[in-house]
């Protein structure tokens, strides 16, 4: 048998960050905690690449952009509940164009846009009680390149 894991290691690595400017009190932080997270991996501050959106709507055009020029994108954004079906409409079309762009591009695209109840369920998740989806986002962005690097070697992939 064999097993793959992928590590965390940034070094040498290019990161694309897209990130939505609506509910920015929400996405400024989960950036903040995405930059930590890449830093603290060894990622150069000059491999970074944050590129601000108007919603979340926008984040897969840009992050299909990002993917041809990084070894990984992480999608930032926020969606809290309204009420009308604009919040579903928007969530599951960020979801589903993130996806396509991973699938096609074939780079490591992180889907963390937070789709919430409310604005403090959504902090809660920026820095608050739940920790930064940010940072997690970052390492799991590592994570999925080094697993990626060792399918391409292995008979397996």
């Amino acid at each position: 048998m064999r097993e793959i894991r992928g590590a965390g290691d940034g070094a040498g690595l290019r990161v694309g960050i897209v990130a939505a400017r609506f509910n920015e009190v929400v996405t400024a932080p989960l950036v903040e905690g995405a930059l930590a997270g890449l830093t603290r991996a060894g990622v150069a501050d000059h491999a970074i690449t944050v590129v601000w959106v108007p919603g979340a709507f926008e984040i897969p055009l840009v992050a299909a952009r990002l993917a041809a020029t990084n070894d990984a994108v992480v999608c930032l954004g926020a969606v809290i509940r309204g009420e009308t079906a604009h919040f579903d409409l928007v969530a599951s079309e960020a979801a589903r164009g993130i996806a396509e762009v991973t699938r096609a591009m074939g780079v490591p695209c992180i889907f963390e846009v937070l789709a919430t109840d409310d604005l403090a369920q959504a902090q809660a998740r920026a820095g608050g009680a739940h920790g930064n989806k940010g940072y997690e986002a970052a390492a799991a962005a590592l994570e999925m390149v080094d697993v990626m690097r060792q399918l391409e070697g292995s008979a397996a992939g």
